[in-house]
């Protein structure tokens, strides 16, 4: 099988912004075994600018733009020094890809990445994607790893998105407001009203990302591929994705999607 996993800062890193290294450790560990059973996997990992917040010493994310660009570019060579460290252990070679939204929009670079992703995939390595930060701009930025990891697994026609993040999964409501809140195993579309609770202000699924979330959701499964989002805390649950067990929420594909 065909997959991309993508994992956010919150899953990658403490909240002083240093790297998390069992978490890290026991993702590239759980990674190589998948590859090791024959599925080929494109891993967007983010992490750059808060990795480079704590290696820098900074009391906090900074506001401006150089900063944060200044933060990416130490924080993106900790995090694929660490990646590489790691999978090398397990006698896996990794390739690191940077791409702003020109990279996708553009016909001809997107063809460009697709094929390049494409080969790579072929002489098995690991592609590890991050938004380029260190030059993306408002006007060039594609905005978070979610869409980027739901376009790549479109572009490449992945058979399944995961998203690792520091929530369960989908709830039928906010869980911290409400404690009858159920989480949902399964969803087969993504409704209206879904969408309006992944937004709301204040809601810790907004707040959390659920909005971007579900954005994915949307191009993944309108291209015919599932999505899954699953909690972070243990890379392990990995293996019951990729089994097709029961693990966060489950999104399924559009039937009529053509591949």
């Amino acid at each position: 099988m065909k997959a991309v996993v993508k994992v956010g800062t919150s899953t990658l890193a403490h909240a002083t912004g240093r790297l998390n290294i069992r978490r890290i450790e026991g993702l590239c560990k759980v990674l190589s075994d998948l590859k090791n059973a024959g599925h080929q996997i494109i891993l967007v990992s983010s992490g750059a600018i808060g990795m480079g917040v704590g290696k820098l010493g900074l009391p906090g994310r900074p506001a401006d733009m150089p900063a944060k660009q200044a933060a990416a570019a130490v924080g993106q060579c900790e995090l694929m020094y660490a990646y590489d460290k790691l999978f090398s252990e397990y006698n896996h070679t990794v390739a690191q890809i940077l791409i702003t939204s020109e990279d996708l929009a553009d016909p001809e670079r997107s063809e460009n990445l697709h094929n390049t992703l494409a080969r790579l995939l072929e002489l098995g390595a690991l592609p590890i994607v991050n938004e380029n930060d260190t030059v993306s701009t408002a006007e060039i930025a594609v905005g978070d790893n979610d869409t980027l990891a739901a376009r790549l697994c479109r572009s490449l026609q992945a058979e399944l998105l995961v998203i690792l993040s520091d929530i369960d999964g989908l709830y039928t409501a906010d869980p911290r407001a409400c404690p009858d809140a159920q989480l949902l195993r399964r969803v087969e579309a993504i409704t209206p009203e879904m969408e309006a609770l992944a937004g709301g202000a204040g809601s810790s699924l907004g707040t959390g990302g659920m909005a971007t979330k579900l954005r994915a959701g949307k191009i993944v499964t309108e291209a015919g591929a599932d999505m899954v989002i699953a909690n972070g805390r243990d890379p392990a649950v990995l293996y019951t994705v990729f089994e097709g067990g029961e693990a966060g929420t489950r999104f399924l594909a559009r039937k009529e999607a053509a591949r």
